[in-house]
């Protein structure tokens, strides 16, 4: 039986790429999944692992604090003693499957900055008409002996 866990979430803080001693590199993101509604919202974090190749390049470089992506992967869980004594715990995702969903959310103080081309600047689209390609349908009178299959 597999255990694939899938969700869309919040990274809650840049990617850390680290190599192990063995010169495995490694990715590590914190990811944040909203649960509930209204007064019974409830945050879910997940410490998500990259293995191996994937975890170089530049894709840690779009892993920022803010970004929304989808993950999927093997799900395990581990407790712990907190700095108080208590015991907490810990969900940890393997990942397989790291995709970028959606835009890093904007910062609500920071005023919305427009960058515009100067109209002489902006490429002209083509003057010429488009040609249309000849209309080929098939209604209830029509033969099939000629559609390509």
């Amino acid at each position: 039986m597999s255990n694939v866990f899938s969700f869309t979430g919040t990274i809650g803080r840049d990617a850390e790429v680290r190599s192990t001693p063995n010169g495995q590199s490694v990715l590590n993101v914190t990811v944040a999944n909203n649960t509930g509604f209204g007064d019974r919202q409830q945050t879910l974090w997940v410490r998500v692992a990259l293995w191996g190749k994937r975890a170089e390049g530049s894709f840690p470089s779009y892993l920022k604090k803010g970004q929304q992506v989808f993950v999927s992967g093997e799900l395990t869980q581990s407790e712990y003693q907190a700095n108080d004594g208590t015991t907490r715990t810990s969900l940890e995702l393997n990942a397989n499957i790291i995709d970028l969903v959606g835009g890093k959310r904007a910062d609500q103080n920071a005023p919305m900055q427009q960058q515009q081309q100067p109209q002489q600047n902006r490429p002209q689209a083509a003057q010429q008409p488009a040609q249309q390609a000849p209309q080929q349908g098939y209604g209830a009178n029509d033969s099939y002996d000629d559609v390509p299959f």
